[in-house]
């Protein structure tokens, strides 16, 4: 009886036996897709190395690597919403897991989804809040969702973050957003390690908000002069409306910013908003009987002498191809 007991017991022993094996086996295999997905994913074969990351989350071991690198693959190749979605499950499984807290943050600013971004990035922040790039980002988006005073704190927070040209100009931004003079300074500061239209006129435009007129007029027209005819970011009529703004409320009794203001309708700026907006500012009534009467009847290049200039620089320079023009962002 006995040794039928130890019979009867070999097959259970075997099969139990086998099945610790195979469990062994399983998790081997899936190591092995791992390391073989990431073979390809480092290689920049996106594809194959989705088709092993697939096959190395079927354990618990290999599973959250695998989603967070299917994330990184779907990101790489812009299916932003699915890279979300990957991001998440590493997040639902680890919580405090900052670098899928900082994948999924980012992910939502490509997805223009920056109220959640902000929220991501906060996160991370308490985590790790000596994380300088997490400061740069964090800001950004809180700059994106129109909180300027927030994303300028955050910044503060962070001094070396200033040493860099990007930050500065997000910096800036924030402060002119806020009307404060100290913009002024630091996008001066910018336009000294690297010159940029665009900078140069948002620079100008902070000028103007401190209403020192001289230095706007001067750098408007700065802008003006190095400005590519062809340009889409920040067109020559813009910049000549802006001009005919600064002349007029600087000077309204010089018959320049009227010339101005009409040349760059006729140029083809259409922002008749912008130029209605004039009729509340601090100039004469003169003038804005002037102003108005530009808006009912838009005025056509053929009504207009010749001889009449652009701006006060040589009209020649708005014909020419700068040799070296500002750049835009």
């Amino acid at each position: 009886m006995g040794r039928n007991n130890t019979i009867n017991l070999l097959p259970l022993a075997f099969l139990a036996s086998f099945s610790i094996l195979s469990c062994v086996t399983n998790a081997v295999s899936a190591e092995e897709y791992y390391n073989i997905g990431m073979a390809y994913f480092d290689m920049g074969k996106y594809a194959e190395a989705e088709t092993w990351f697939n096959k190395a989350r079927s354990t618990n071991k290999t599973m959250t690597a695998s989603d967070y690198n299917l994330g990184r693959i779907a990101f790489e190749t812009k299916r932003y919403e699915d890279a979300e979605k990957y991001f998440e499950r590493v997040l639902k499984r680890d919580p405090n897991n900052t670098q899928a807290l900082k994948a999924v943050a980012y992910t939502c600013i490509k997805l223009g989804e920056f109220d959640k971004a902000e929220s991501l990035y906060r996160k991370v922040l308490a985590i790790v809040p000596e994380s300088v790039d997490d400061g740069y980002n964090y800001a950004l988006v809180l700059y994106a969702v129109k909180k300027y005073s927030q994303a300028e704190e955050v910044l503060g927070k962070y001094p070396t973050l200033l040493e860099n040209s990007d930050t500065l100009l997000l910096y800036a931004r924030c402060q002119k957003a806020q009307d404060k003079p100290e913009a002024i300074d630091n996008f001066a500061k910018y336009l000294e390690i690297k010159d940029n239209a665009l900078v140069r006129y948002e620079y100008a435009a902070s000028l103007e908000q401190a209403r020192l007129y001289a230095r706007a007029l001067e750098e408007y027209r700065n802008v003006y002069a190095a400005l590519l005819t062809e340009s889409v970011v920040l067109t020559k009529p813009t910049v000549r409306f802006s001009i005919a703004r600064v002349l007029l409320l600087a000077d309204s009794s010089n018959d320049e910013g009227i010339e101005e203001l009409t040349g760059a309708l006729i140029d083809g700026f259409d922002d008749l908003d912008a130029v209605k907006a004039m009729l509340v500012e601090d100039i004469p009534e003169s003038r804005k009987t002037e102003i108005q009467a530009l808006i009912d009847n838009p005025p056509k290049a053929e009504e207009i002498p010749v001889e009449m200039p652009l701006t006060t620089e040589e009209t020649s320079a708005s014909n020419e191809t700068v040799n070296s023009p500002l750049t835009l962002d």
